[in-house]
């Protein structure tokens, strides 16, 4: 299936707590582009943060991490720039080590 309309778009934003927790759900009959992330620490303490791009019906682990482990200095953005084509139902999930991180992830969906 070819793939006319694509419309740019926030896919999310919200903060980052100890549980993970879903950012963004592809819908039924698109595909979407994610194309960068912006995680801002806004304590005084490094936090480290995971992002998770997984298929529908599946679950966050190590097998399906984008960022494991990624740390984000204190007082401090991380950004992430890259390609990643999601499928219907693929969910972004986050977590982090602790509260104190925002995250805002933009791209496009294609119906």
């Amino acid at each position: 299936m070819t793939y006319q309309n694509i419309t740019p778009n926030q896919l999310g934003q919200a903060a980052i707590t100890a549980s993970t927790t879903t950012l963004y759900t592809v819908p039924t009959s698109t595909r979407t582009f994610l194309k960068d992330m912006d995680i801002c620490n806004t304590t005084s303490g490094a936090i480290t943060v995971n992002i998770y791009i997984v298929p529908s019906a599946g679950t966050a682990s190590t097998s399906n991490a984008l960022l494991y482990g990624a740390s984000v200095p204190a007082n401090s953005t991380l950004q992430w720039t890259g390609s990643q084509i999601l499928l219907t139902g693929s969910t972004i999930q986050i977590s982090a080590s602790a509260t104190g991180c925002t995250i805002v992830a933009s791209g496009g969906e294609a119906i």
